[in-house]
């Protein structure tokens, strides 16, 4: 016989999932399958509007999140209108990625992964979590929300506010930066940095005293994917998209507007997120990833000094490309850091209080393809319209349905080592849960429409029973 383990819900990520883990009497693991439910039909949702609206539109889909989507909108719809973008307004919305890096990538670690290291993960529910680190260590809590908010207030200054962004407009944005706002934001950028180096001064020993952790949960050795910029720097706004085979070598570097031609989606029985692969290797061979983990791996090196010293200790010890996924967690650290740095490097910059903040566009039968790195992965947009402007088809695909073949191999490999009874303890099963943490998931985004339906049906009876209407 074989009995349904059930992890539900799974807790501390954004949105919300399911592990089933199939156990036979002898306590043999099947398999173990990570389901999603939700859904979300943003796609359809888009159609039939003025695609000038998309990028204010996008950014419900996500309350974590919201920058990302705005801006590889933004990107899609100035291709789609083919006026480009005035070179302020690039800066601007640059900078405005990495405000969200530092508040997203500081959330992840402080209060949704650090509570399974510090308390370790067989340790009590009820205090692994972001209350147990606020009583355990008030003052490094107080410092997670300060840096947390610096990130958030150079979110706020470029995108209008902090959450659900609103200053994009075609070929440019609506809002610039004054003399005042770099006087106020440089200071915290440079505070970000010294927090950052903080933070990893604190992490690598966690690392090291969990390496056997590190090295057994969610193995899913892949190809990795992410942006590349001058020729192999680490990119998270613009670039070219690269993907690097299992051995380390260059499989393919091609345009975003191109994705179509190396990217398909399988679609699982049991779940509602989509599973992209590598066209030409087919569904069973073709698994990449992307995330922190897969740029640091994609990219040849890190443009500013402190991030790319910490890239060359990570590869010291880790090679390349390393395939670990509790890797993710030191490789969104020197994200982080590199995020930082960057925030620093812009707002120094003259330019960024430039005052050439648009360009005029016209309306057009196009496709717009937009492609950012969001804190989680790769974040395709992708809408067509018509001679009026209006979106006919819309196509997102987000970091987390990129990753779920990944997390699905994981969870099954993981459970055939550590699970070895139909009744495991809590701490097995929150190891389970920390290989989907790993990812830092957005379930909130991850599912959209399949084949341009949307993946439910809708039945009504009345009262007697009879089926009325079925949609």
């Amino acid at each position: 016989m074989v009995k349904q383990i059930k992890v539900a819900p799974v807790s501390r990520i954004e949105g919300h999932a399911q592990i089933t883990i199939d156990v036979e009497d002898s306590g043999k693991v099947t398999d173990a399958r990570l389901n999603i439910m939700e859904v979300r039909g943003f796609e359809k949702f888009l159609q039939g509007r003025p695609v000038e609206e998309a990028p204010r539109i996008v950014t419900q889909i996500c309350g974590i999140c919201p920058v990302s989507h705005h801006l590889a909108a933004a990107k899609a719809v100035d291709e789609n209108f083919g006026a480009g973008t005035a070179p302020t307004a690039n800066l601007l919305r640059e900078l405005m990625q990495y405000g969200q890096y530092i508040h997203s990538h500081a959330l992840h670690f402080y209060f949704l992964a650090a509570p399974d290291f510090v308390f370790t993960p067989d340790g009590d529910p009820k205090q692994r979590n972001v209350f147990g680190i606020i009583a355990a260590n008030p003052d490094l809590a107080v410092q997670a929300v300060k840096f947390r908010k610096i990130g958030q207030q150079i979110v706020e200054a470029t995108a209008g506010r902090s959450i659900n962004p609103v200053t994009y407009v075609p070929g440019g944005i609506t809002k610039g930066l004054t003399k005042d706002d770099v006087d106020r934001l440089l200071p915290q950028a440079k505070q970000a940095v010294e927090y950052s180096k903080a933070t990893l001064a604190l992490a690598k020993p966690i690392f090291n005293q969990y390496i056997e952790a590190v090295k057994l949960l969610g193995d899913a050795d892949s190809m990795h994917m992410g942006l590349v910029k001058n020729g192999g720097d680490l990119e998270l706004y613009d670039g070219t998209m690269r993907v690097l085979g299992k051995d380390g070598s260059i499989v393919k570097e091609f345009e975003p507007r191109d994705y179509l031609q190396y990217i398909a989606e399988y679609v699982y029985p049991h779940s509602y997120m989509k599973a992209p692969y590598w066209k030409e290797l087919g569904w069973e061979n073709g698994m990449y990833r992307v995330s922190p983990l897969s740029r640091i791996n994609v990219c040849d090196k890190i443009s500013t000094p402190l991030a790319n010293a910490e890239l060359q200790e990570f590869r010291k010890a880790f090679g390349r490309p390393a395939q670990k996924t509790l890797l993710y967690h030191y490789a969104r650290l020197i994200e982080l850091l590199y995020s930082s740095e960057k925030a620093v490097e812009m707002l120094s910059d003259p330019a960024i209080t430039g005052t050439e903040l648009r360009i005029p566009v016209k309306p057009r039968a196009a496709t717009g393809v937009g492609v950012v790195e969001a804190p989680r992965g790769t974040l395709i947009h992708d809408y067509d319209t018509d001679d009026k402007g209006m979106i006919t088809k819309a196509n997102i695909i987000v970091a987390t349905a990129h990753n779920n073949k990944a997390i699905n191999v994981g969870l099954k490999n993981t459970a055939q080592k550590i699970i070895n009874t139909p009744t495991p303890a809590e701490g097995v099963l929150n190891r389970m849960e920390m290989v989907i943490r790993a990812y830092d998931p957005c379930f909130s985004c991850a599912t959209h429409t399949v084949a341009g339906k949307m993946p439910i049906e809708v039945v009504i009876n009345r009262p007697s029973g009879k089926e009325v209407i079925r949609r």
